[in-house]
């Protein structure tokens, strides 16, 4: 009997270097597992360097058809990447891993027993993590906003290295609009989600394709994609702004009625009207977001563009 199918998806970027010792780790890796056939899904994020060419002869060296190539049109971001790989993947179980080899695919094994056991979803989770403090800290304000906006247990650590049965990745597919959030897709799935103990490896080439303007973009991503909390604490906010704004103004009449000779207070009343101004610049802001990001979705904004894949060393 042919045994489950699993789905490794690697979105690539600036990773000619350390993508193929990914690749041979996986395959080392099934050999000691099994009861599984795999398939490989590198995806080519519009990489400024050679990565796309080191898939090419990556897939072209294998003796079989198990590595699968996608060169996006252009860099659309890790999570849009992430997509196009689990639209081509076939597997019963998808493990989705990062292309510079901080994620040890030789621990793959912790994952699929985790949805052998039962789990729909698993996550890696580590003790010490081998970033920089500026990626540190991205990922603390990514989980402190996935508890907060989209529901998260404040207990379940969520990472870049995770798997999921087949029907949560049917369900992640349909979702088509031009901001996909990977963890917002999988929480509005299911909450059968554990994590599991792996080790973080240390970067040993290259750096990280996050820049600050990315992680903000993320964040704003996380903020808007599944929940319009932003709206409510906007509602809410705007709501004791006006009631302090009113107390103060019958406080401030008063004031000048008992003493009349008393100065207003240029200072501070110019204080609060830039307070005031500031906060409705950024309400409005928030609103203009979900406005745009529904225009942009009106407008069939793509998730990703692939121009060709390889298979084989051939382009299809």
């Amino acid at each position: 009997m042919e045994g489950k199918l699993i789905s490794y998806v690697i979105p690539c970027y600036r990773s000619e270097v350390s993508v193929g010792a990914v690749v041979k780790e996986i395959d080392d890796t099934m050999k000691g597992i099994s009861g599984y056939e795999y398939e490989i899904i590198l995806i080519n994020d519009g990489s400024p360097d050679n990565t796309w060419g080191t898939i090419e002869a990556l897939a072209a060296d294998r003796d079989d058809d198990r590595l699968l190539g996608i060169n996006l049109a252009k860099n659309f971001g890790q999570h849009a990447a992430l997509m196009a790989g689990l639209n081509a993947c076939k597997g019963d179980y998808v493990i989705c891993l990062d292309d510079d080899g901080q994620t040890p695919a030789n621990e793959a094994g912790k994952l699929i027993k985790a949805l052998e056991d039962g789990a729909d979803a698993v996550y890696a989770r580590y003790d010490h993590k081998q970033h920089n403090l500026f990626r540190n800290f991205g990922t603390a304000m990514n989980e402190w906003m996935a508890e907060v906006m989209l529901g998260k247990p404040k207990d379940l650590y969520v990472s870049s290295y995770f798997a999921v049965k087949r029907f949560v990745v049917n369900e992640m597919i349909k979702y088509e609009s031009s901001y996909p959030y990977v963890i917002g897709l999988v929480l509005r799935t299911t909450k059968r989600i554990v994590n599991v103990d792996v080790t973080h490896r240390r970067r040993e080439t290259g750096q990280s394709g996050y820049t600050l303007a990315k992680l903000f973009g993320l964040w704003i991503n996380g903020f808007t994609a599944f929940s319009i909390k932003p709206l409510r604490i906007a509602t809410v906010s705007g709501s004791v702004f006006a009631i302090l704004g009113f107390l103060y103004g019958i406080y401030t009449i008063i004031k000048k009625l008992v003493y009349p000779v008393a100065p207003m207070g240029y200072a501070a009343l110019m204080s609060a009207i830039i307070f005031m101004g500031g906060m409705t610049m950024l309400m409005l802001g928030m609103v203009g977001e979900y406005l745009g990001r529904l225009y942009i979705s009106q407008n069939k904004n793509p998730q990703f563009v692939i121009r060709e894949t390889t298979r084989d060393g051939k382009e299809k």
